[in-house]
């Protein structure tokens, strides 16, 4: 058998397209919890990719908002409430990302993980709503780790998971801490315009506009450039 290469698998922004969800869904928090009106979606731009907190905080620091923890924590269960609520309703994901996956299932020299900074519960749920077939793939999840991105620990797991040198790996992204922690783990990092202008994203590999764009045979030349 030849060389093994990983694909590793953001999930919001690059399988499940929440970015939309994820900020309705936090706009309604600060309105409820905390009495905030005029909260905007590029409030939290900071925080993609970041985790929960990460993103309630971005927003509340540009409107002057003080959140204890306990508070923090509260806002962020009751977000992941109303994401579950919204995206069961209507799952969307992105165009060639399922073909994508099935491919790296099903070919000899792939094996495929996820690794996002979502917890668990809402991360599998996402996941079964668009049919993703996870229970076959390496799942890493945020509450696995104990720094976030940028931090590169979820990737190292995710490529540990699969037995696989992080050299051999490439990391599908969204958002500029993603490609950060990618190439702070030593992995290949392929970023996708579907959050962010291809501008943030300068640190990848490679950037692209669509999944579709690209293939295992490209991801392999990829890896051996």
């Amino acid at each position: 058998m030849g060389d093994i290469y990983g694909l590793i698998f953001d999930i919001d922004g690059v399988i499940a397209d929440t970015e939309a969800v994820n900020s309705q869904a936090t706009i309604r928090v600060f309105e409820e919890m905390f009495g905030v009106s005029g909260v905007t979606r590029p409030d939290f731009d900071a925080g993609i990719g970041r985790g929960a907190q990460a993103y309630i905080l971005a927003a509340a620091k540009i409107h002057g908002l003080a959140i204890s923890q306990q508070e923090l924590e509260k806002a962020e269960e009751l977000r992941e409430r109303y994401i579950t609520e919204l995206f069961i309703k209507e799952p969307r994901t992105f165009e060639g990302v399922l073909e994508l996956i099935d491919a790296a299932l099903e070919a000899d020299n792939f094996k495929a993980a996820i690794a996002t900074s979502s917890s668990r519960k809402i991360s599998q749920i996402l996941l079964k709503s668009i049919g993703v077939p996870y229970q076959r793939m390496v799942y890493i999840t945020g509450d696995m780790v104990k720094r976030k991105k940028p931090d590169p620990e979820l990737f190292l797991l995710a490529a540990k998971g699969l037995k696989i040198a992080p050299a051999d790996c490439v990391v599908i992204e969204d958002a500029p801490s993603g490609v950060e922690a990618a190439k702070a783990a030593g992995c290949k990092c392929i970023a996708i315009t579907n959050t962010t202008a291809a501008e943030n994203l300068f640190g990848a590999d490679l950037i692209i506009n669509s999944l579709t764009e690209t293939d295992l045979e490209k991801i392999t030349a990829l890896i051996n450039s």
